[in-house]
């Protein structure tokens, strides 16, 4: 929550150097307080006529894109005038997301030095998802392979894992606890952990990645385990956010009329609130 502020604040600003107070940004939750309801509230309550959905999920999935789609449609169906909705939908292979992850491996690298591997690991889906048509487990693949490319790795020197299984049924694999595991058992020394499906560091990253996952390594004969946070607030992962929005606001800034004087005619027709 703390980190989602942050990246808030700062891409309204970001947004302000350019369209000034023309654009409210806000946080919604899809689980958890201030809730996407209330916060659609607020922006109806301030005038809010053109409505930019940004889910803070590079990869696609019907878990969750999908879902806030869901409940955003599920709330606008209370609003008697809808407003102007778009939506995004992924950024998995943006050029300048690929870049700020590649920019966050390499500055970790130039003060840790690098590892026997790099390993990006992805909130798991079951798998079940995959064949039914949901693009996520394709999409992890591909910012997987471009940011290896981006960085220069070679076959060997990077894999690809997802973690966070929950229940009895197949989910997407190699799962991220096992491959650590069998790096260990053979022979890998180093390992570093990435987590590109996540803007933003949460318990799920620092906590089963940068804890669990690191005891299961060491205790399986690895000796250098080392997590790269999130992009977080970093720098360019807040440029290239800004970027995004501004494509997709595209058309939709600057013709906006004085809320005073639309208030104004209204009263003349009428209006009593």
């Amino acid at each position: 929550m703390s980190i989602s502020k942050e990246q808030t604040a700062a891409i309204g600003e970001s947004l302000k150097t350019t369209y000034g107070d023309e654009v409210v940004v806000d946080l919604a939750m899809r689980y958890g307080s201030p809730s996407i309801g209330s916060v659609l509230k607020s922006m109806q309550e301030r005038g809010v006529r053109e409505l930019l959905v940004v889910p803070m999920y590079p990869q696609y999935s019907a878990t969750t894109t999908a879902s806030i789609f869901d409940e955003v449609t599920d709330q606008l169906k209370k609003w008697r005038w809808l407003p102007e909705l778009r939506f995004i939908n992924h950024y998995h292979d943006n050029p300048d997301y690929i870049e700020a992850l590649a920019h966050s491996v390499k500055s970790w690298r130039a003060k840790h030095g690098g590892a026997d591997k790099l390993l990006m690991s992805f909130h798991g889906v079951p798998e079940e998802y995959f064949h039914k048509g949901d693009p996520y487990h394709c999409e992890c693949h591909k910012t997987g392979r471009l940011l290896a490319e981006r960085l220069g790795l070679k076959e060997g020197e990077w894999q690809i894992s997802f973690q966070s299984r929950l229940g009895p049924k197949q989910w997407l694999s190699p799962y991220t606890d096992h491959t650590l595991e069998k790096f260990g058992e053979e022979g890998v020394k180093s390992v570093q952990v990435i987590c590109p499906g996540f803007s933003a560091d949460c318990l799920e990253t620092i906590e089963e990645i940068g804890m669990e996952n690191r005891d299961t390594f060491l205790e399986a004969g690895g000796e250098r385990y080392e997590y790269i946070a999130c992009l977080n607030t970093q720098p360019n992962h807040i440029a290239m956010l800004t970027s995004l929005i501004q494509k997709h606001l595209g058309g939709w800034v600057s013709h906006t009329q004085d809320p005073e004087e639309t208030l104004a005619h209204a009263k003349k027709l009428g209006a009593t609130q």
